[in-house]
């Protein structure tokens, strides 16, 4: 069943007109609001911006959240609480497999496995790519167009692809403390 036949069928030309409009031109607190609690996204103050695709099942976004324009979201991910995900930002819980006997990547990964965990107050900027079975811990800096493969400590700034440790946050002063840069 199509979207149109399960939400009350065709769009009039000046609905499709509105939608339009709200889905790629209104990127502000209040609209970024509302798209959430339309997407099914209920806590507090979580914002969801134009273009963003989130299917994550019945799991539900952490308060004072932002999800970037264009971003990917799917699969079994936890979102904590006062997390920054930026634009064209990929998380996903799963992957193809590949399956001999059709010589093809056809089949999916497991999904218990493929978990995928944003603890509270992480930042994911630009063009990042969360890949399946990643932990990213509280408060870390995941830098520009990095490719996150495996777990990363709370605190922690990380770049690269894949993603490397480059530094810390401290905790207390909220302070880069940058690795090996003169």
């Amino acid at each position: 069943m199509s979207v149109q036949e399960k939400f009350g069928g065709e769009l009039s030309d000046e609905e499709f007109r509105k939608f339009t409009l709200y889905t790629s031109q209104s990127n502000n607190k209040q609209d970024d609001e509302t798209r959430a609690q339309i997407l099914g996204f209920t806590n507090a103050n979580v914002r969801v911006a134009p273009g963003a695709i989130i299917r994550i099942g019945d799991n539900q976004i952490g308060c004072r959240s932002y999800i970037g324009l264009y971003s990917y979201i799917n699969g079994d991910v936890e979102i904590g609480e006062e997390v920054a995900i930026g634009p064209h930002v990929s998380v996903v819980a799963s992957n193809h497999v590949f399956d001999p006997a059709t010589q093809s990547f056809s089949a999916r990964s497991c999904g218990v496995k493929g978990k995928v965990i944003i603890e509270n107050g992480v930042w994911l900027t630009t063009g990042v790519v969360v890949t399946p079975g990643v932990t990213i811990g509280r408060g870390s800096l995941v830098c520009a167009n990095s490719v996150v493969t495996c777990g990363v400590e709370p605190y922690s700034i990380v770049a690269g692809s894949p993603a490397k440790v480059v530094g810390r946050i401290d905790a207390e002063s909220g302070e880069y403390h940058w690795h090996n840069k003169e």
